[in-house]
């Protein structure tokens, strides 16, 4: 398994509340996290998207990752339009990425019931001050206007897209600036004509949205 951690899981620690184990998200986390998926493969080299918004697998060597290896292969299946291939990809992944955080020791479950009977799961985090630089260079990029490398910029699209930036205040003081600045990360920044297109055809699938355009631009260099 690679040492480095996934966008997906860097997207994970961003998301959870390792107080209360609560999501940020939540209603939408299979899309944010299938996106997140999606996204690496992109930056890999091994998915990108055609002018009908389809996700189309590039045929490669075993990218030594069991999670990254089982979308892959579920994206060779057949061509799927990105919004169906988000559900897909992110359908299981939500367990399956906690496990793998706590298993490298960046969380850890602590299990409890309240008022004695009410099961109740606290993911404290192991690594604070990775998820602090994390969260700092979120931070950086939102409010300074400091331009990412590709993976930072892809993890910002990400975290613009899911909808959950108002819920980051104070730590990313949530504002119509920091608004325009997501919009920017979403489209500008990645910005081509079949991505616009992309956008169009997904505008109403939330998370959808940043990942088309994320994935798509990097699919098509």
């Amino acid at each position: 398994m690679r040492r480095d951690l996934l966008i997906v899981e860097d997207l994970m620690l961003l998301l959870l509340d390792d107080k209360s184990g609560a999501l940020k998200g939540a209603g939408t986390i299979h899309y944010s996290l299938g996106g997140a998926v999606l996204m690496e493969l992109a930056l890999l080299g091994r998915v990108e998207v055609d002018r009908k918004q389809s996700v189309h697998a590039v045929p490669g060597d075993p990218l030594g990752d069991p999670l990254l290896d089982s979308a892959a292969a579920q994206a060779a299946k057949r061509p799927r339009y990105v919004q169906t291939s988000l559900m897909e990809i992110g359908a299981n992944l939500h367990a399956q990425v906690l496990d793998r955080l706590v298993e490298r020791g960046f969380i850890r479950r602590e299990r409890s019931k309240m008022l004695g009977f009410i099961p109740s799961t606290k993911m404290p985090a192991q690594n604070p001050a990775y998820e602090a630089e994390l969260l700092e260079r979120m931070r950086a990029v939102f409010e300074d206007g400091v331009k990412p490398d590709a993976r930072t910029g892809v993890l910002a699209a990400m975290l613009a897209a899911s909808g959950t930036l108002p819920e980051f205040h104070p730590a990313i003081r949530w504002s119509g600036k920091i608004a325009v600045r997501a919009r920017e990360l979403q489209e500008s920044d990645w910005g081509s004509a079949a991505v616009n297109n992309a956008i169009v055809q997904v505008a109403n699938a939330g998370v959808a949205v940043g990942v088309a355009t994320a994935v798509g631009v990097i699919g098509n260099n």
